[in-house]
């Protein structure tokens, strides 16, 4: 007789409603089961046979960190296309991937963490690369597309769990754990909480991950925006998962909290639920967390609420019923696609005729990325390659195409005469950083298998490349790059410059009659010992003093081979590793010197000169002596045949900048000023004369706009326009449609994308296109109000290719909701509701809640309150404030009409209540002066 099966337990019962069955799985747990679950490695519950479990996969433009993947244009690329259904494909290429390398691989994890929906408000962010635009509209666009993509299309099942980054106003590397970003309402609101607001609103993202920044002085770990916005957008419950790292940033960098238990509680009780510190080990984080309960700073209902989260997701990816999909890897179809995505990712910005190429054309393909196919931090390991050069020589033919990387040939020469050497190592295996995976590659360790370099009387010729603010990168003759790993011998060791401590930059100080050569990654000086070359242990060992003697330069064999030429590309840009990175901004918008020489060099001997940018981010160059100049974020693994397919004029260039390139550094507001409306930032604001405008991008043929007709109806407008190929070629073309308040009563976006789309036309082709423009997308937020609302009043339409190139126009009158006066007398004036402002920062007014103003660096700061109403009069001011300093109320730009001053200051959140006379009636400004170092919060009127 068989024994009868032991019936599922309801939690693994598909036909139960959801709810039900996390309650059930949820009450089967220990605490401390429970706690484990609170840390990114959650460990196996074997008794409930429930797996171990991850949080974190990275895969930005493809699976990264995992080996050998298919890579696709870096994220801004894919901005760059303007093409939603594309990046769609792309996300479920991905996300197949995923589940066919986890398949044999178990580290692979379903929980990834992308994309990344920061805005790319200011150019010089190391990051620009994982952000898709400086617009919210195209960037929730393009993620709404990639998570539904990474999410897949079962009816219930989740191929991957895609996660949002990084929560919030995030846009520096610089101090980027200490630093506050100071955000008023209307641009949190306006801007940094739109693209998340409207791609978790679409319905494809798991979570979000905060950022490390704090933003109005509170940690973004401890935001009560989670609560208040992020958990309002959505029916689902989202997984937030914590930075690597950050958690214990609350006290170790950030001294927000004075202990761990407090931090770790304080995160989780404001909505953070999976705990990424510690690499894999959980022991510390369920340590502060067992600490926080006991010491009850938290319940187990709190820890209840953060595993429940969790385990949603788990039970939406299928890993309770059993569900999985093979998933598809390195097929014909994600080789097609990383292709296609490459073709659209690329910009023409200037064209004076010379592009396309014709098929006889003698090319001079010249710069230090012609024959480079770089990866960033987020990428796989490449398993096809295609570098500019090859692309050129498959599409033209390599007898056509000649070759100068542009590179310095150097030795160096040591103060005894010999000269480095790099030994020769032919057993030596050529492997890839990180084919092998690694759950965290910053702790891949350089190589020692290799010889270190000696010096000898002929030494070795090195290619020398300068890629800005005399970085540099050595590489040996067999291409192999010079690297230090962790015993500090030098060796000709990487495939490529990277790793989280860069290991192969290098900076050569003058030092006497020579040069220190300074390893970047130590910051020691190199020294030549017996047994090889070495980076200086301590401050006692002599350094090396070299002697630079050049045997090329590089813009003479550039020089050269463009003479011979019928047109010269000039292949320029970064390295993702240097100069502009995760932990690193930029400090100048300029192309670095080593290829500015090298451009000259071109120009100089071939006026046909095509300036080719690849690069993570937007460049200041001088273009006018181009005949024409391309752009393209790092296109992944087919970036090379992308390029030569375009050049040739098989595809017509279609990409958009997704954001303002500036003209000059001058022209950036500081990094860290993050109020886009107060300093005029991004195409929204800016009034100055770009290089290139957001938006922009040539074509091979050319197209008319004609018909513009708008409908209103209900809460949205129907615009209409129609689209013609007029030239000879089929091609694809981005319409874009933009708003403007005509005549608004606060400043308002010079122009505002509305919505955009991407066709492909035949010569002579015209479409239609339609799109419906809800009534909200032209509402702001009114501090005065703290709500949204329309404008009544004359609002302009704008179709045409570009923010700047407009083709037509109409405008049109809406009615909306007339502004009203602020009802100061019955409400007072939040201190960080203002108008405008002055010399002012942004601050925590407890650590839970709420917004101060202070004076930035305890100096002079204002505020102005636009329209306040007193009604029949007040006759007493009173301020809410902590610190010490004082506080000047004026009216409409006239005198101090009351001073209030705190005297007696205590801590930072030691609110006092401070009173003085105060006259007024009707509708007036209010101006605020404050000085020294003081809070203010909130500021009422009575009597």
């Amino acid at each position: 007789m068989t024994a009868p099966t032991a019936p599922a337990l309801p939690f693994r019962d598909p036909q139960l409603p959801l709810g039900k069955r996390i309650d059930d799985l949820l009450g089967r747990l220990t605490l401390d089961e429970k706690i484990s679950f609170l840390h990114q490695f959650v460990p196996a519950v074997e008794r409930l046979g429930i797996a171990a479990f991850r949080t974190g996969q990275e895969a930005l433009h493809g699976v990264a960190w995992m080996g050998p993947a298919t890579v696709f244009p870096q994220a801004v690329g894919l901005g760059a296309t303007w093409n939603p259904e594309l990046v769609r494909r792309v996300g479920d290429a991905v996300s197949k991937e995923v589940r066919a390398m986890r398949a044999r691989d178990e580290r692979v994890g379903l929980n990834v963490w992308s994309p990344t929906v920061n805005l790319l408000r200011h150019p010089l962010w190391g990051r620009n690369e994982e952000g898709y635009s400086e617009d919210p509209k195209l960037t929730s666009a393009i993620a709404t597309a990639y998570t539904h993509g990474l999410r897949g299309d079962h009816p219930v099942y989740w191929r991957t769990a895609p996660v949002l980054k990084h929560w919030l106003a995030h846009n520096n590397e610089t101090r980027r754990d200490t630093t506050s970003s100071s955000v008023r309402p209307r641009v949190l609101h306006e801007y940094d909480l739109r693209a998340f607001r409207e791609t978790v609103e679409a319905g494809a993202v798991a979570g979000v991950m905060p950022a490390y920044n704090l933003v109005n002085g509170r940690p973004n770990h401890v935001s009560p925006y989670l609560a208040e916005h992020l958990r309002t957008w959505t029916g689902e419950e989202l997984l937030v998962c914590s930075d690597a790292g950050a958690p214990s940033n609350l006290v170790d960098s950030e001294h927000y909290f004075d202990t761990h238990e407090e931090a770790t509680a304080a995160a989780l009780k404001a909505g953070v639920d999976s705990f990424t510190d510690h690499g894999s080990d959980p022991a510390r984080i369920t340590a502060r967390v067992r600490g926080a309960y006991d010491r009850g700073l938290l319940t187990e209902a709190d820890i209840d609420t953060a595993v429940r989260r969790q385990l949603s997701v788990r039970f939406r990816l299928g890993e309770f019923d059993g569900w999985d999909e093979p998933g598809a890897f390195d097929t014909p179809d994600h080789r097609a696609l990383a292709r296609e995505a490459a073709e659209q990712a690329i910009v023409l910005l200037r064209n004076d005729g010379v592009l396309p190429l014709a098929p006889d054309t003698r090319i001079a393909v010249v710069g230090l990325l012609a024959d480079e196919c770089k990866l960033d931090w987020y990428s796989g390991t490449l398993l096809h390659r295609s570098t500019p050069l090859e692309g050129l020589y498959e599409r033209f033919g390599a007898e056509r195409v000649e070759f100068a990387e542009g590179v310095d040939r150097i030795r160096l020469r040591t103060s005894a005469g010999t000269y480095l050497r790099v030994p020769d190592a032919p057993d030596a295996p050529a492997a890839a950083r990180g084919a092998e995976g690694a759950l965290d590659p910053a702790l891949l360790a350089g190589r020692t298998d290799l010889p270190p370099l000696t010096a000898d009387a002929t030494g070795s010729e090195l290619a020398l490349a300068d890629w800005g603010e005399d970085v540099l990168t050595l590489r040996a003759p067999d291409g192999r790059f010079l690297s230090v790993a962790q015993d500090g011998y030098v060796r000709a060791s990487a495939d490529q410059p990277g790793g989280w401590v860069v290991q192969e930059t290098f900076r050569l100080e003058p030092h006497g009659n020579g040069h220190l050569l300074k390893h970047l990654g130590t910051g020691r000086p190199v020294c030549v010992a017996a047994d090889g070359v070495k980076v200086a242990a301590s401050d006692d060992d002599e350094p090396e003093v070299f002697t630079v003697v050049v045997t090329e330069r590089g813009e003479d064999a550039v020089a050269r081979v463009a003479a011979r030429a019928d047109v010269v590309v000039v292949v320029a840009g970064n390295d993702p590793h240097i100069n502009g990175r995760e932990t690193e901004d930029r400090t100048t918008l300029r192309l670095p010197a080593h290829q500015e020489r090298l451009l000259r060099a071109a120009r100089a001997a071939n006026e046909r000169t095509v300036l080719t940018l690849v690069s993570a981010y937007p460049y200041a160059v001088d273009v006018s002596r181009c005949a024409a100049v391309l752009w393209t974020a790092h296109g992944g693994q087919a970036a090379g045949t992308a390029l030569a397919r375009v050049l040739a004029g098989d595809v017509s260039p279609a990409g958009r900048l997704p954001q303002t390139w500036y003209a000059d550094d001058a022209d950036l507001p500081d990094l860290l000023d993050y109020d886009v409306i107060g300093a005029r930032q991004t195409y929204l604001y800016f009034e100055g004369r770009p290089l290139f405008p957001f938006g922009h991008g040539l074509s091979y043929t050319s197209f008319g706009y004609t018909d513009l007709a708008v409908r209103t109806g209900g809460d949205a407008l129907r615009v209409s326009f129609s689209v013609t190929n007029t030239g000879r070629v089929a091609a694809d073309e981005v319409a874009q449609l933009y708003g403007r308040a005509a005549d608004p009563s606060v400043p308002r976006p010079r122009r505002e994308l509305l919505a955009h789309r991407r066709v492909t036309l035949a010569p002579g082709a015209t479409q239609r296109l339609s799109f419906d423009v809800p009534l909200s997308a032209l509402e702001f937020w009114d501090v005065a109000q703290g709500r949204w609302r329309l404008e009544p009043g004359p609002y302009e339409l704008l179709a045409g290719v570009s923010s700047e190139d407009v083709r037509l126009r109409t405008t049109l009158t809406l009615e909306g909701v007339p502004g009203a006066p602020r009802p100061v007398r019955e409400r007072g004036l939040d201190a960080a509701g203002f108008d405008e402002q002055s010399g002012t920062e942004i601050v925590d007014r407890t650590k839970t809640a709420g917004d101060a103003v202070t004076p930035a660096a305890g100096g002079t700061a204002e505020l102005v309150y636009r329209a306040c109403d007193f009604g029949s009069g007040v006759r007493e001011v009173r301020a809410e404030v902590a610190g010490g300093g004082t506080v000047e109320v004026s009216l409409d730009g006239g005198p101090a009409l009351a001073v209030l001053t705190c005297d007696r200051p205590g801590g930072a959140y030691d609110y006092t209540s401070l009173t003085a006379a105060f006259s007024a009636e009707g509708v007036h400004d209010v101006r605020l002066r404050l000085r020294g170092q003081l809070r203010l919060a909130h500021v009422g009127f009575s009597g």
